[in-house]
């Protein structure tokens, strides 16, 4: 089983609450996918996912109802599948989508890793690998952005496969 956390952009007139509907929304293979229309359509995140979520995690609401923040990689309505070996799915509608997308657009990524950088690098050999660290975070961070503001401005609800042994940090 992939270690791979997937985010695919959904219109949301497509879009349907039944697991085995939302699980072949991720048959087309892995990679990033672009519509005919040019639009990116999916994004895939490498094992780290976990770790990326520490960068929006740990940073601070601005108001208790809309945690954006907290949405970003691991955040979303559950559709559970019959088999619970079978990956976690995770809908985001395209009003949250809008909001993640305004939170990453806003967000400074040196705040962010000064908050998780504790935490984040003695898992990935400590400050002598910071340089190599950062970049890595600092990619994966861009590319959700370029992911959600597409995602949003196409006016999509945003669909996550999980690994099925995924667990939620914090």
């Amino acid at each position: 089983m992939s270690a791979y956390l997937r985010l695919r952009a959904v219109p949301p007139p497509a879009l349907r609450n039944s697991a085995t509907w939302l699980e072949r929304q991720f048959e087309e293979g892995g990679g990033t996918v672009r519509h005919p229309d040019g639009r990116h359509r999916e994004e895939v995140l490498d094992e780290r996912y976990l770790d990326q979520e520490l960068l929006y995690a740990g940073t601070h609401p601005r108001r208790t109802e809309d945690r954006p923040h907290t949405q970003v990689v691991l955040g979303g309505r559950p559709v559970f599948p019959r088999d619970r070996h079978q990956p976690r799915l995770l809908v985001l509608t395209a009003a949250q989508t809008r909001r993640v997308a305004g939170f990453l657009s806003a967000a400074d990524f040196e705040t962010l890793w000064d908050v998780a950088r504790e935490d984040l690098l003695p898992r990935y050999g400590g400050a002598p690998a910071e340089p190599e660290t950062w970049a890595a975070f600092a990619a994966a961070h861009q590319e959700l952005r370029a992911f959600y503001v597409q995602a949003a401005a196409c006016g999509d609800a945003v669909v996550k496969r999980l690994p099925a042994d995924a667990r939620r940090t914090g």
